[in-house]
């Protein structure tokens, strides 16, 4: 792909920046917010199209912040097209759809609390068509009709603008690559910076990390790159809305790009905006440094199943299991006195110099695994102190997940 120039627009930019912001939007002059001589104007939108809509910005509305008014969806309606908004003053979500009918002279914008009016349209069918009045938004849809009370627009905060578009990637490939590695981050812990995922792109690759402080996910891909080198941490809560629009919408290209201190995630109809983290991802290079490491393959199904079964004998505890790697086999062995014990043999084809005891707690094994699909596992190990490295690599992206040993129980204590 073109690289973006600092002096001049690429092609790629020139293309992306329609999707900036609403063309209709730009056009047309800025929204007005309603008055008391608003009446009788009328605007007809389809009821999956913008149901779509709200069941994006639900969950974004309905976080508390400091501003009461950000419950509110800010509607912009113009001559064709309606315009939403909504923020929880971290992520920000512009979406619109296509106004099928209007009896609009001039575009006019208000707010409606988000909740009622998800809730409200979710249970509607068809084509509905609004009547707006002075303080309220009138929906009929069939034999239904339901009205809710709206606010003025003034209230709303600024959103943002002038978007500088860097890239352009495949949206359901940046799906599975969140797939990949959003299940490790943390929601609190208490280093922040762990909390989110930290983004690399330089021009050789893009890196996506993530980590607990027990083990590492990341997924790399050479197909996006990008001259000068760019890293961003982002939240945990911004990745997960953000993986929930790329589901629900059908567009099969995404353009990433800036706005001030904001990454902003843009399709046909959407723009997603997030804050960034500014605390420092930890220094995580030195970890996955494979120097004098054993490789090994195990049957990826067989090896989970044995891993379920020592997991079901924790009974809640923190207790490692034991493992002992030998050239053709791994020895399992897991033992609760409160419960019960486990012993099993895998078969594994490994390259160890020597045979190797390790403990590892099975439930962290267990979350990485479930990301891969391979039918066997290529691993690397060296001793009882370093991590356990799987890793598969496929022509769209590489995935690596590692995890660290429990340490040795002192027998001399």
């Amino acid at each position: 792909m073109n690289k973006p120039k600092k002096e001049s627009k690429t092609k790629q930019q020139k293309k992306a920046e329609p999707r900036a912001s609403s063309p209709k939007a730009e056009k047309s002059a800025a929204p007005k917010s309603l008055d008391k001589t608003v009446g009788g104007i009328s605007f007809t939108v389809d009821q999956k199209s913008i149901s779509a809509i709200l069941a994006a910005m639900n969950p974004i509305c309905g976080k508390r912040t400091t501003l009461e008014v950000t419950n509110c969806i800010l509607f912009e309606v113009g001559y064709k097209e309606l315009i939403l908004k909504s923020t929880d003053l971290e992520i920000s979500l512009q979406s619109s759809c296509p106004i099928e009918e209007s009896t609009l002279d001039e575009p006019k914008s208000f707010l409606v609390l988000g909740k009622r009016i998800f809730e409200v349209v979710k249970e509607l069918e068809g084509m509905i068509t609004c009547t707006l009045t002075s303080n309220q938004l009138i929906m009929r849809a069939g034999g239904v009709t339901l009205a809710l009370n709206i606010k003025d627009a003034q209230e709303f905060p600024p959103f943002p603008e002038r978007i500088e578009n860097l890239m352009h990637v495949d949206a359901p490939q940046l799906s599975a690559m969140l797939d990949g590695v959003a299940f490790l981050i943390p929601q609190t812990n208490a280093n922040p910076a762990l909390n989110g995922l930290f983004v690399e792109i330089n021009d050789k690759q893009m890196t996506l990390t993530a980590t607990d402080g027990h083990c590492l996910a990341q997924v790399r891909t050479s197909q996006y790159t990008l001259k000068e080198e760019k890293s961003w941490l982002l939240p945990r809560r911004a990745i997960f809305e953000l993986k929930k629009i790329l589901d629900g919408c059908p567009d099969k290209t995404l353009f990433i790009g800036t706005c001030g201190n904001q990454l902003v995630f843009s399709g046909e109809v959407f723009n997603f905006f997030t804050k960034l983290l500014a605390d420092s991802f930890p220094q995580y290079k030195a970890i996955m440094d494979r120097t004098d490491f054993a490789p090994a393959t195990i049957d990826r199904t067989q090896f989970i199943k044995t891993l379920r079964r020592s997991a079901t004998l924790l009974s809640g505890q923190f207790l490692a299991t034991q493992f002992h790697f030998k050239t053709h086999a791994v020895e399992v062995r897991m033992n609760n006195k409160e419960v019960g014990t486990l012993q099993e043999e895998v078969p594994v084809s490994a390259s160890l110099t020597e045979e190797m005891d390790v403990r590892f707690y099975a439930p962290y094994l267990l979350n990485g695994l479930q990301s891969f699909s391979d039918d066997e596992l290529t691993f690397y190990l060296k001793n009882n102190t370093k991590p356990i490295v799987f890793e598969s690599t496929k022509p769209e992206m590489s995935l690596t997940y590692l995890v660290m040993p429990v340490a040795p129980v002192n027998t001399n204590a």
